[in-house]
């Protein structure tokens, strides 16, 4: 695929912001200033300052000076980062490459973004128009390199889309400074002459490198698509992300259904044809107001049944809220494992837990009375019982070990034991009867002990001795004392379990 980067220049970015917060200083000359040296040095100005010879590195005392109205504001240290990053984050409806490109700029890597937009230039269009109405005076440009594409939006008088393969000549009658060149740099090619990229482009390398560093050809073969510019997005991107933007505002629950049937296909298509399924997903919704709706949805085994998936997101739509309407919708799949495909089976099977249809039910479930409601649970390595069981990761976990079927366990077992009064006759004897929450049990049957050492590895301790025993009423318990037989002074009796 044809690699395309567009740059995005906010011309007056902190002054702008300013003004969207303030719109009374529209038409007022203002600047941004910070202390340099014992000095206040001007930051950044407006278009009503500049326009009157006021620009950013001039005293601020000397332009008062020139525009005695001026209103000097005290510069905010890493505003303007802060500000691009949320201009980037609401960018990522048109890219989900953007990176931040300080002081004032932004660079989208929008390779098979575009014709979402009608093509390049309407995709332009689109960007610049929507940062626009919300108050920011940009330029932008297109083009096979992120160097040109930077130029171009700074420099460039003719046109802010580059055919591919135009980026050369487009960079020939452009100043020096579109190279993205240092200050002192700039001052050497002036004073030689050298007024555009033209007049040295041809020069030897050995020539350029003696004289200007090896910054400059370093720029240069970057702007030339010789050498590689690497971005750093401001979100990770996401392997498995499908994006389908609206030519309307979607506003109403079947348009939004119709959005996810749309996406579903087209990302499980996929996943099939490279033999994974999906664990997760996520939609998300991008507001006209500049809002995110965002719902998600889990499934028990990784699938790519973009019917059944659409039932579950069908659980999540009444959370979204459209408001004035939702312009972009993405569906991501942060997780997904391979799958292999499943075979038809001749006449009916054992169902268990390989069936599709339970684990389709267990996520349908889970949509509507949430994940947590839902355990599965396997043995584990432990001797002692709160730590021989442990939750499955997920319905298709096989257990490291076979549960334990030499000895009966109660069905729901106590997260922690809870003590109960016991009268129990002579050593290594059943207790007669127990207080547990204040109801007595006597008891009719009972069997053990049963010994289970504590677990000295992982804590120090007394040994436990289980019994189970039935009450008077048919109900079985599963107790234990701890430690060896005390006689007068006592011992300490706990409830673990119950039996069905």
């Amino acid at each position: 695929m044809q690699k395309r980067f567009v740059t995005i220049w906010f011309r007056h970015l902190l002054t702008d912001w300013m003004t969207i917060r303030q719109p009374d200083l529209k038409d007022i000359p203002f600047v941004f200033a910070a202390p340099h040296h014992g000095r206040l040095i001007i930051t950044a100005a407006n278009t009503p300052a500049e326009a009157q010879g006021i620009t950013a590195g001039m005293v601020a005392a000397d332009a008062k000076a020139i525009v005695p109205g001026l209103k000097v504001i005290d510069d905010i240290p890493g505003q303007n980062l802060k500000l691009l990053k949320a201009l980037g984050l609401w960018c990522i409806r048109y890219s989900p490459i953007i990176a931040v490109d300080p002081p004032d700029g932004l660079i989208m890597d929008v390779s098979g973004c575009t014709h979402l937009w009608g093509g390049e230039r309407g995709y332009i269009k689109e960007v610049v128009n929507r940062l626009r109405g919300k108050g920011y005076d940009v330029r932008a440009a297109i083009a096979d390199t992120i160097g040109t594409a930077w130029a171009i939006a700074r420099f460039g008088q003719v046109t802010p889309v580059i055919e591919p393969g135009g980026h050369t000549n487009a960079l020939l009658p452009l100043p020096p400074a579109g190279l993205r060149l240092e200050p002192v740099v700039l001052e050497r090619l002036h004073k030689l002459g050298l007024i555009t990229i033209r007049s040295f482009i041809s020069m030897p390398r050995s020539v350029l490198r003696r004289r200007f560093g090896e910054g400059l050809l370093l720029r240069l073969a970057q702007a030339l698509g010789q050498e590689d510019e690497v971005i750093i997005p401001l979100l990770p991107v996401q392997p498995y992300e499908e994006r389908l933007p609206c030519l309307e505002p979607i506003c109403t629950k079947v348009g939004i259904e119709i959005a996810i049937q749309r996406l579903l296909e087209t990302l499980c298509k996929r996943l099939q044809q490279e033999g994974k399924g999906l664990r997760t997903a996520v939609l998300k919704g991008y507001r006209v107001d500049g809002k995110l709706e965002q719902v998600q949805i889990g499934t028990n085994r990784a699938t790519y049944n973009s019917g059944h998936l659409f039932k579950l997101f069908e659980l999540q739509i009444a959370k979204i809220e459209p408001a004035l309407g939702i312009e972009l919708f993405t569906l991501t799949a942060p997780k997904v494992e391979d799958v292999s495909p499943l075979q038809e089976a001749l006449w009916a099977g054992k169902p268990g837990l390989d069936d599709l249809g339970v684990a389709e039910l267990l996520d349908r479930l889970a949509g509507k009375i949430g994940p947590g409601a839902i355990h599965r649970y396997l043995p584990d390595e432990h001797y002692w019982p709160e730590r021989s069981v442990k939750v499955a990761g997920s319905i298709r976990e096989r257990p490291s070990v076979d549960w334990r079927t030499d000895r009966p366990r109660p069905v729901q077992l106590l997260n922690r034991p809870e003590p109960i009064e016991v009268s129990a006759p002579i050593p290594d004897y059943p207790p007669m009867l127990f207080i547990y929450k204040g109801k007595r049990h006597q008891i009719k049957k009972a069997d053990g002990p049963e010994r289970i050492e504590r677990e000295w590895w992982l804590d120090a301790g007394q040994h436990r001795d289980y019994y189970n025993v039935e009450d008077e009423e048919g109900q079985r318990y599963w107790l234990f004392r701890s430690g060896h037989y005390a006689g007068s002074q006592g011992n300490q009796w706990f409830i673990h379990g119950f039996f069905a």
